[in-house]
């Protein structure tokens, strides 16, 4: 049998974060930029819920022979899935085309980097995966849900003047300098985590049958008799004794279906 467990949130303020965060959770007085949701320290994987106001800085996140070298910890690769944009909202990941070193050195030195990047305009249901070396950023208006390794090292390139530390050396170290094809629909698979979507209709059951994570992005309705709605993550964890997860929805619902990859089994 499957076991099913809600987990609690932890609400991470960020100086790019909002005071608006529903319909996933309640409104806040300070700025959340994340909403953090995982079993435990030891565990792969973590799953946050972003809200962005004005745009993040311009970083890279390390892969894992380098992170257990430098950080004692695991890599960041991650993926996003967009729960709502407003208009003009946009993301970039990776280069618009090959970057020297040199010309890159002199970009993050006068700023001009952002204009480097490759800007992709978002709109709600769309699907992104971006592996640990490629320089990324989220631009203003969007929320999304990132499902990630279980990792916080960010090193940034690039930060509009906040005062914040950047990590030139290290991000050099570790980015790619190419072009990189973003946009990615579901299922996304990787050594790291699969995830799928699970879309249920309204009035009808579905089942999930393996240890891993639920996440609900839309709608509401019950996980093995219990009620979940938008905003929650569950871990599910068999018990050895066989059985599926039931999983139901009155007015319909969609849920994303996280595994830990082969890398981390």
């Amino acid at each position: 049998m499957i076991e099913a467990r809600r987990l609690a949130p932890r609400f991470v303020e960020r100086v790019w974060g909002a005071n608006r965060l529903s319909p996933y959770f309640p409104d806040s007085k300070s700025k959340i930029g994340e909403v953090w949701f995982t079993p435990g320290e030891t565990y792969p994987l973590l799953v946050k819920f972003i809200f962005t106001t004005e745009k993040l800085s311009v970083q890279v996140h390390p892969g894992d022979e380098y992170a257990q070298r430098h950080e004692r910890s695991r890599g960041k690769t991650e993926m996003w899935h967009i729960l709502n944009a407003q208009p003009g909202a946009k993301i970039a990941i990776g280069f618009r085309e090959e970057a020297t070193p040199e010309r890159l050195a002199q970009a993050i030195e006068d700023g001009s980097i952002e204009r480097l990047l490759n800007w992709i305009p978002v709109a709600a249901g769309e699907t992104y995966f971006t592996r640990a070396g490629v320089v990324h950023a989220i631009g203003a208006g969007v929320t999304l849900c990132e499902i990630q390794q279980n990792s916080d090292i960010t090193y940034r390139l690039y930060d509009y003047g906040r005062g914040r530390e950047l990590h030139v050396g290290k991000a050099m170290d570790v980015m790619q300098t190419g072009e990189y094809q973003a946009l990615r629909e579901m299922p996304v698979q990787c050594e790291h985590f699969a995830t799928e979507m699970v879309a249920i209709a309204p009035g009808e059951e579905t089942t999930a049958g393996s240890d891993g994570l639920l996440v609900a992005v839309e709608g509401e309705g019950m996980i093995q008799g219990e009620p979940f709605q938008q905003g929650e993550v569950w871990h599910l964890r068999s018990n050895g004794s066989g059985g599926d997860l039931a999983v139901t929805s009155r007015n319909g619902a969609r849920l994303l279906y996280v595994t830990c990859g082969s890398a981390d089994r």
